[in-house]
């Protein structure tokens, strides 16, 4: 079938004999068909179309493609034996599919949130609501390309309301039929204070979007046939010790009447306090499913004419189509986990996905697990002892001297030869905050790890984990933290990574080399051997700052034991020690050494940093009150130079002023040029791109903001 007879026939069900469609989506069920972003126009590709839908499949529990999923032998079957889900689906393709530029971008949902676009279009605006609806194309970078995104749902605790994804998926039940129970550990958190929360209320695990795992009993002072009682504690920071609060003084509900999914306090939740519920849960969702549909449909809409009921697939596909599976933070983390526990390889036995670009996701997402809590994270002080580490770090393999284990995160993929070229994308947050180093050197950070062939790895240097929206807020406290957050953008390394990563997938281009901090050539060092300038309290252009501080510290890590029923090498199984025994032995966390300005030296430093008018961090503190001051999550720093040599002098800011750094705005454009064109020499900013950065310094002169 070629090209424009798809076309003609996407909005209609064939009447020919349905042909058993690729992996195991059964059905796809096409929702509605309708023109995308006002029916603007997009270069050579012309208009867009957005199709809403939803996929069912299902899945062989007795299928060693399965297998390691947690529960699926659990899971209720249908008449055929197999497990079923249903996920939601979202296509933004050319109207005319002869114009697609035969990539694939396969979006992964970050707590529903489809965020694919916005990581290289520029220029975005409007309601999240509106973006997360498809409804904004920016400047339209992916549409003048020809590029296809699919969005599909994976993560089970979300529910419906603002465009979110969602998933269904089966709930375990006991081979007896009674309900499957376990341990829950709640780190539960708020940012006002509050007489009742719900069970699932952590930092990023809000509700909504996330459900909570309902307790069992919700008389909190009855023991369970076992003896069992649910425990709530309190602490100021993550290493303080855990405050037992009395169970008079709290219960499940919210205060009024018993409830399975709420607690309520007696003396209220405080803001900047860690509170920690362990209890027993019911009717865990097959969490682990959702690595099966992200192998599912990426073969699905890659290989398959049409579902089993005779629906074509909508979009272009065939032997020449190449696909590439993006996700951030959380999603990038999904990404990793997928491809480590062996996803990347069909039932059919083939490769899915040609090429990964998982973004600021540098540990693994604990999603097989019973009980799982995808939504957690991985902070300094916030969810800091969830399973989100676990040994192996690399891509490529090594032995752990505090396990003894050796592993790498390729090695199911290598053995079965279904490996996809990889782009690994951080910022400098990750390595300051999130622990990214050790996906860098050996686990004791004494060397720079090996990187396989098809692995390249790009430090965004002195970036935080996402970029905050302009303007600034220009009156303390700057939200939560103690400084104003960074603002320096990932978009235009992304689009040329983006670029270089379809030369290697679909052109055979081999792409540029990595750029990243090292061991070796001292660019990635303890935290105690950072030559951090001190930056003293300054009011400039009226804006009033505290000094800031560099104080050492990393978020540590060490081996987490969450008893015998979890896999660590495959992150995954059930968890019944709770909190977990933490070891001694830690591993080796390395940060980005810096220049006199506190700017990252290491990693891919973009115009911003060629010609910076502040300093850039990424790492941030909480205001003193949160926390104890721990690291603000996934905030970085923004610290403005003076404008005059008379303001700095005055401030006692050893960082030169902007005056003494550009004197001219000709000077100014000649920095934001040089630094430009040695982006565009590496294979860093596209030369498009670098036109118009050079353009707005011209235009604009010194920047007074990012």
């Amino acid at each position: 079938m070629n090209r424009l007879v798809q076309a003609a026939a996407l909005a209609s069900t064939l009447t020919v004999i349905a042909v058993p469609a690729q992996a195991q989506i059964t059905r796809l069920e096409l929702l509605r068909t309708e023109p995308a972003f006002g029916g603007a126009r997009f270069g050579d590709t012309g208009a867009y179309e957005r199709i809403f839908a939803r996929a069912h499949g299902e899945l062989d529990p007795a299928s060693a493609a399965n297998s390691t999923i947690q529960d699926i032998d659990l899971a209720p079957r249908n008449e055929r034996g197999r497990v079923e889900y249903t996920t939601d689906i979202a296509i933004l393709r050319p109207a005319d599919i002869t114009k697609s530029n035969d990539i694939l971008l396969f979006d992964v949902p970050n707590r529903g949130a489809k965020r694919a676009m916005g990581l290289f279009n520029a220029d975005m605006s409007g309601s999240s609501s509106a973006t997360n609806n498809l409804e904004v194309a920016g400047d339209g970078f992916l549409q003048q390309l020809g590029t296809t995104l699919i969005s599909f749902a994976w993560q089970g605790d979300i529910v419906p309301g603002e465009n979110r994804m969602t998933v269904q998926l089966p709930i375990a039940i006991n081979t007896d039929g009674t309900a499957v129970t376990g341990v829950v550990r709640s780190e539960l958190t708020t940012r006002a204070p509050a007489a009742s929360l719900d069970l699932s209320a952590g930092w990023f695990t809000t509700v909504p979007p996330h459900t909570s795992y309902k307790t069992v009993e919700t008389d909190n002072t009855k023991p369970l046939a076992d003896g069992f009682l649910p425990t709530l504690t309190m602490r100021s920071r993550a290493n303080a010790p855990r405050q037992e609060i009395p169970t008079s003084n709290w219960r499940f509900g919210d205060c009024n009447t018993p409830d399975e999914t709420r607690i309520c306090l007696s003396t209220g939740f405080q803001p900047g306090k860690l509170y920690e519920l362990i209890y027993h849960a019911k009717d865990p969702a097959v969490m682990g499913i959702g690595f099966a549909i992200a192998r599912d449909v990426g073969a699905f809409f890659q290989k398959a004419e049409r579902d089993d009921t005779g629906v074509t697939n909508p979009v272009v596909h065939g032997p020449k189509v190449k696909s590439i599976i993006i996700g951030t933070s959380q999603s990038g983390r999904f990404i990793r986990s997928m491809i480590a526990l062996g996803f990347n390889r069909s039932e059919q036995g083939q490769q899915v996905y040609d090429g990964a670009m998982p973004h600021i996701g540098g540990g693994l997402m604990p999603l097989n697990i019973r009980f799982a809590q995808p939504g957690r994270a991985w902070g300094q002080q916030v969810d800091h002892d969830y399973p989100a580490y676990d040994f192996p770090f690399t891509y490529g393999r090594q032995t752990d001297p505090i396990t003894g284990r050796s592993q790498g995160l390729l090695d199911r993929c290598t053995a079965n030869g279904t490996c996809p070229f990889i782009f690994h994308m951080a910022t400098a947050l990750e390595l300051w905050e999130g622990r990214q180093s050790l996906g860098l050197t050996d686990p004791l950070g004494l060397r720079d790890a090996d990187e396989p062939e098809n692995v390249r790895t790009f430090i965004m240097a002195s970036t935080q984990h996402a970029p905050p929206a302009l303007p600034l807020p220009v009156t303390p406290s700057f939200g939560l933290c103690q400084i104003q957050s960074n603002p320096n953008p990932h978009t235009w390394t992304m689009r040329a990574a983006f670029i270089n990563l379809i030369g290697w997938v679909r052109d055979h281009t081999a792409p540029p080399a990595s750029v990243k901090p090292s061991v070796a050539n001292g660019t990635l060092v303890p935290a105690d051997r950072v030559h951090f300038p001190l930056i003293p309290a300054t009011n400039y252009a009226g804006v009033a700052r505290p000094a800031l501080r560099y104080t050492g510290a990393v978020n540590s890590l060490q081996v987490l034991n969450f008893g015998p029923d979890f896999r660590p090498q495959d992150s995954s199984g059930i968890l019944t020690n709770e909190p977990p025994k933490a070891g001694v032995g830690s591993y080796g966390i390395l940060v980005p050494q810096v220049d006199a300005d506190g700017i990252d030296v290491g990693g891919v430093r973009d115009v911003y940093l060629g010609a910076p008018i502040g300093t850039y961090t990424g790492w941030n503190t909480f205001r003193p009150e949160l926390f104890d001051g721990g690291f603000c999550n996934f905030q970085g720093s923004f610290l403005p130079f003076a404008s005059t040599k008379a303001e700095r002098i005055e401030a006692a800011d050893p960082r030169l002023s902007l005056e003494e750094r550009y004197p001219t705005k000709d000077a100014y454009v000649a920095a934001v040029r040089k630094a430009a064109d040695e982006l565009v020499t590496a294979r860093m900013l596209l030369p498009e791109d670098r036109t118009r950065l050079v353009m707005e310094a011209q235009d604009k002169g010194v920047r007074s903001g990012p």
